[in-house]
């Protein structure tokens, strides 16, 4: 026996052949046996607990390189490993943004010295995020991205975008859109409507996104490319993707949980952490959110975590920067439709983990015998009460402060390498 062998005992496995009660025994950075009585020279009682994949984030901005006062890739991975995430895939909009294969290789070097998880970035559409021409994909493939986006700000041009597809494609990349048409949306802050009148706030219709989206989803069919949407958010997007794969176009999309669980009633305190783009939306939008999340429509749950510093965030509502904290909050969340009985428990861990895997093509997101050891640890009903002082992103931008949720990560294991242990189990 390997003396450096770690049996996890007892806890419920979420494995690829089905959830167990069962041990799980971790060797050379890998899962080399799952069953019942293992042995092993380290042994840790998981008893009530979930043994689930690492999770995996395909939407997390780490600000480095450009913007280290909001975020940076150690704080930000250390946030990542406490959230239970073993994999996050940050966006280009850095300064300088990541367009080139330097920047991919600076940021792809920085994860190594300094990240607790892994971190897989995404390259730019466009040069400088600028929506006119294409940027080096070819070169920035070779660097280590995994996709390519504008991020939150959408390629409006659909010649170009027709062209970005048919290039990404020739690398078997996903193209990310951040769906909106600014020309509809000109600039509001929240989303249009009932909410947006009584506090005057200028609004965003919720057509601005799906218009975006049904262009897009014709240019797909077009080009047969893989086009992946970032942070769903109206019921209409949710039927155009559930009919698009009907179809059988290569479409996937993530949802975030705060979109999951707040309305744009929560702007109607003026709180600037609520808000975000896309915008929060109605009730009737969260339950075809919901839905769609139930039955695959949406594939996977994403944070979309945006750090800002008060500076950005202690302004007018209609001036400050949208966004909010993601990866210390996801799970809790998430986990609160699972208790209210609303969401399957391993349907919510697959959106977690194989689905985004899938999604991007990226190893991990599975438990099995011969796997990479990249585990999480959940107690599913461990409160945790969202301070401040207790984030370990250097941002604290959320509007979950002071609340206290229930669920986490107790324990994060990256190649059978503890980055996280809540109780200090393996001390």
């Amino acid at each position: 026996m390997d003396p450096g062998d770690l049996v996890l005992r007892g806890g419920r496995v979420f494995a690829v052949s089905g959830d167990q009660a069962a041990d799980v025994r971790i060797s050379g950075g890998r899962i080399v046996e799952i069953g019942r009585g293992l042995v092993g020279s380290r042994i840790v009682d998981v008893r009530d607990l979930w043994v689930v994949p690492g999770l995996i984030d395909l939407h997390v901005h780490l600000r480095e390189p450009g913007q280290e006062y909001k975020e940076d890739i150690e704080t930000g991975t250390r946030a990542a490993a406490a959230g239970g995430f073993t994999t996050i895939c940050c966006m280009p909009n850095t300064r300088p943004v990541n367009d080139q294969r330097t920047v991919t290789e600076l940021i792809v070097r920085r994860a190594r010295e300094v990240g607790a998880v892994r971190v897989k970035p995404i390259g730019a559409i466009t040069q400088g995020l600028e929506g006119k021409v294409l940027a080096d994909i070819a070169d920035m493939k070779e660097g280590g991205i995994v996709a390519i986006s504008d991020d939150g700000r959408p390629v409006m041009s659909s010649g170009l975008m027709r062209r970005a597809f048919e290039y990404a494609r020739t690398f078997d990349l996903p193209v990310v859109q951040h769906a909106e048409d600014l020309d509809l949306s000109e600039g509001g802050a929240m989303n249009e409507g009932a909410v947006a009148t009584r506090i005057g706030i200028k609004g965003q219709p919720a057509c601005a996104e799906s218009a975006m989206v049904a262009r897009d989803l014709e240019i797909v069919e077009y080009t047969g490319a893989r086009y992946h949407i970032a942070h769903v958010s109206t019921a209409r997007t949710v039927a155009l993707v559930r009919d698009a794969k009907r179809r059988g176009l290569d479409v996937t999309c993530e949802v975030t949980p705060h979109h999951l669980t707040l309305t744009d009633e929560a702007c109607s305190h003026y709180d600037t952490n609520t808000k975000m783009m896309p915008p929060l939306r109605t009730q009737a939008d969260l339950d075809a959110l919901l839905e769609g999340l139930v039955d695959g429509t949406i594939d996977c749950v994403a944070t979309d975590h945006a750090p800002h510093s008060p500076v950005e965030k202690d302004v007018e509502f209609e001036c400050a920067a949208p966004g909010l904290l993601g990866l210390e909050t996801a799970l809790p969340l998430i986990l609160d439709f699972v208790r209210m009985g609303t969401l399957d428990d391993r349907r919510a861990i697959a959106a977690l983990t194989s689905a985004p895997a899938k999604a991007f093509g990226l190893p991990g997101g599975s438990l099995a015998v011969g796997a990479v050891a990249d585990l999480c640890v959940i107690d599913p009903e461990r409160p945790l009460t969202i301070t401040a002082e207790g984030l370990a992103s250097k941002s604290k931008n959320t509007p979950f402060l002071g609340q206290t949720l229930a669920g986490r990560a107790v324990l994060t294991l990256l190649e059978g390498r503890a980055i996280h242990d809540l109780d200090r189990r393996l001390a």
